[in-house]
């Protein structure tokens, strides 16, 4: 039998053999760990091995001029790596594994891309790896050179279970300048990621900040449980009918609740009969298709969240605040965007908190709380994105807007607190829905400075 058949035959053996378990995730057996592949990324980027003396498998001197870009996406977990590995210079890839026999369980030898591998870096060395020229690939045992304070503290913060998150009986003991940078660090990662929707919205519109205002302030008129339905109700409509329209109010009404589908029911309501008329007139105007009534929830929503106050309610922002983006980016304090948002609805919303439900005569004005929330989710995130356009961008001057604002009231908030992480302000309260949704709750400890901080002490 060929070398090249004994090979092949035996690297189905591995496969079959490890395909079923895996070894992604940590496990303790005495002294002995198999741990996570992104605990080994970690050590191999910030250089955390205990030795400058490594070696390979095969005893071969290994000095690492440079651990190579970490890779994100698919391929190779490290590109353009520089080592001497004996007396030979390399430049290449770095592949990292549980074990080696991970290469195989997860097809590598069948990949071009891992053709330019130049190390295998391993917890454990289980089996050699070949090239489809046989060539045996380096292989490096990290296990041999990891500080055993570093390995500790790693298991440690891993180990923890039926917990909220896997620092929280640590939490508090970690640096408070260091969890205060890292929360203004949150608070811009979490904008970022809201301007991806912004910039979608921007490409749709062909830059036309007005309609796009008008999409984000519709979603979150919705707030949480309508927000979508309200989103879908602002794309379903030019915004150049609004502009075109809004000089009047029942107009702008009749164009919102008529594409809402909250305009098809027979309701004896002088009101909602003059709606009627008006939103058929628009729609054959303009051509107009509604969408579909039960996109819109009631059910255990207080009467002023009920959508069709938050719909009156935006009707009349759109009505008296008339090209708004304008005056939005034009706002230095937070008492002018209280001045902005100041507007009453229409009479017949005063007295009504649906075309069925009377109310007691109120302005049903936007609340200051409910501002903090159009200034947090959609008046921050398009200021962001605007002044990075223009090349004006503050980063301080947005975080201190937002540290005027009272911190949101929400259960992972209220949860933080318990673990005496408080936040102070809007910006803070933003940066910890940030640090659970994409890390906590991801397992990305190793990628959080909180996470780093503790599993690199002493």
């Amino acid at each position: 039998m060929s070398f090249s058949t004994c090979s092949f035959i035996k690297k189905m053996r591995v496969r079959h053999k490890y395909s079923e378990t895996g070894s992604k995730f940590l496990k303790k057996n005495d002294t002995k760990y198999v741990v996570r592949e992104d605990f080994l990324h970690y050590i191999w980027k910030h250089n955390l091995v205990a030795s400058t003396h490594l070696a390979t498998t095969q005893n071969e001197v290994v000095q690492v001029l440079h651990s190579g870009v970490h890779n994100h996406h698919s391929g190779p977990d490290f590109f353009n790596a520089q080592l001497i590995i004996g007396k030979q210079r390399w430049a290449g890839n770095i592949e990292i594994h549980s074990k080696s026999s991970d290469w195989y369980v997860h097809g590598h030898e069948k990949d071009s891309n891992y053709d330019t591998v130049i190390l295998h870096v391993v917890w454990e060395h289980d089996i050699d790896i070949h090239r489809k020229d046989n060539s045996t690939i380096p292989t490096l045992e990290l296990k041999k050179y990891i500080d055993k304070t570093i390995l500790k503290n790693y298991q440690h913060l891993f180990s923890a279970s039926h917990k909220w998150i896997n620092c929280e009986n640590d939490l508090a003991s970690v640096d408070t300048f260091l969890v205060d940078n890292w929360l203004e660090r949150l608070y811009i990662e979490r904008l970022e990621q809201k301007s991806i929707l912004i910039q979608n919205l921007l490409n749709i519109s062909k830059n036309d900040w007005e309609a796009v205002l008008f999409k984000l302030l519709s979603k979150n008129f919705g707030l949480k449980v309508n927000g979508d339905a309200f989103l879908q109700l602002a794309n379903s409509v030019d915004f150049a009918v609004i502009r075109k329209e809004r000089h009047r109010l029942e107009s702008i009404e009749a164009l919102l609740f008529g594409q809402a589908g909250l305009l098809n029911d027979t309701i004896q309501d002088g009101y909602y009969k003059q709606l009627q008329k008006e939103y058929r007139y628009l729609q054959k105007k303009y051509h107009l298709t509604f969408i579909t009534k039960p996109q819109f929830q009631f059910f255990r929503l207080r009467p002023y969240n009920f959508p069709t106050v938050r719909l009156a309610q935006l009707a009349a922002l759109l009505y008296c605040q008339q090209n708004l983006f304008s005056k939005i980016m034009a706002v230095k304090s937070l008492k002018e965007f209280y001045a902005l948002f100041d507007i009453a609805v229409s009479p017949y919303w005063k007295t009504h908190y649906s075309f069925t439900a009377v109310s007691k005569q109120s302005s049903k004005k936007l609340t200051k709380p409910f501002i903090d929330l159009v200034i947090i989710n959609t008046i921050a995130p398009l200021q962001f994105i605007y002044l990075h356009y223009t090349h004006e961008f503050n980063e301080e001057a947005l975080l201190n807007s937002l540290r005027e604002i009272n911190p949101e009231k929400n259960a992972i908030i209220n949860k933080f607190k318990k673990l005496h992480i408080i936040a102070e302000n809007a910006m803070e309260s933003q940066a910890l829905l940030q640090l659970k949704n994409t890390y906590c709750s991801k397992q990305k400890c190793l990628q959080c400075v909180i996470g780093n901080a503790l599993v690199t002490t002493s």
